[in-house]
């Protein structure tokens, strides 16, 4: 197995991060260039996961700042003017985290999710077979009922008033996940004036239903991871599972697909015990541990 360039992955990383000061992102269209390169990023770093983040590629490799005045804020902005223009697709998708996800990369997140069929119906097949919780169905159902809602107005429609905060934070984050809504607009709504306005994915964007069910699952999984390792540079396996949350073995067969047309390859990280996945560039042969030169070759 071939030994992963641990320096050859730092720089990598720098480059497809936009990490350094000269490569930085300053205006709204470079974000949107960004993404589309990128196919997709968080728009916050998310600990414990490796994928570029909108934020770093702004502020650089910085914790998000606390102050409302940090120029690396500026993502709001450009975040918030975008909604419903159909620049990215912009939700709360990987880890359940806000994503940004190109719009030519978005059906392959969708050939995964539960909405292949009719949007009026899918949703209660879905609470039916337990993969809905109860609250995500109501604001499902409040939204197929009223249009296109701010978030406070919908917690009443769907009659969550009175539920927990965090049931009601969780449903919204439950529905974006699987790619049932998604927010459009912004509201001066709230205590915070602020909020969300949310619609139905299918009511929306209807042209992605369609483009996406031109693709099977196991193509959409190839797909989407080797997007990933490329932004990456390498990943170890349990970081693949972590991010898109896919079974272990739908996940290996992605990876094998992928490593046996050697696109990907297999590689070991030195101090780690982790299987990696990197792009053939940062892959070094493996050294002899007699000679010390590489394997299955003469010097």
């Amino acid at each position: 197995m071939p030994v992963l360039d641990v320096e050859g992955l730092q720089r990598y990383r720098q480059a497809t991060y936009r990490l350094s000061r000269t490569r930085r992102l300053r205006t709204s269209r470079a974000a949107v260039e960004f993404v589309n390169e990128r196919g997709f990023v968080f728009f916050w770093p998310v600990k414990g996961v490796e994928l570029p983040s909108m934020w770093t590629a702004v502020a650089g490799d910085r914790p998000v700042a606390d102050a409302h005045d940090d120029p690396g804020h500026v993502t709001w902005g450009w975040k918030d003017d975008a909604l419903g223009r159909r620049v990215w697709y912009y939700g709360k998708v990987l880890c359940k985290r806000a994503t940004m996800i190109s719009m030519r990369t978005a059906p392959f997140f969708y050939a995964l999710s539960d909405n292949m069929g009719d949007p009026e119906a899918d949703y209660l097949l879905s609470y039916q077979e337990g993969r809905l919780g109860y609250a995500a169905m109501r604001v499902y159902e409040a939204l197929l009922r009223e249009g296109p809602l701010s978030t406070v107005d919908l917690r009443g429609a769907a009659g969550l008033r009175s539920s927990r905060q965090a049931e009601f934070a969780g449903a919204l984050a439950q529905l974006q996940a699987d790619f049932k809504i998604l927010p459009v607009g912004v509201a001066d709504a709230g205590a915070w004036h602020y909020s969300h306005v949310y619609e139905i994915v299918a009511r929306h964007w209807p042209a992605l239903a369609e483009r996406a069910r031109r693709i099977s699952e196991s193509a959409a999984r190839r797909r989407l991871l080797r997007i990933y390792v490329t932004s990456v540079g390498a990943v170890p396996l349990t970081g693949v599972l972590r991010l898109f949350g896919w079974s272990r073995d739908a996940t290996r067969g992605a990876v094998d697909a992928l490593t046996r047309n050697r696109t990907l390859r297999k590689a070991a990280r030195p101090g780690s015990s982790d299987e990696w996945i990197a792009i053939p560039a940062l892959c070094l042969p493996e050294r002899s541990k007699v000679t010390g030169r590489p394997s299955g070759g003469v010097m």
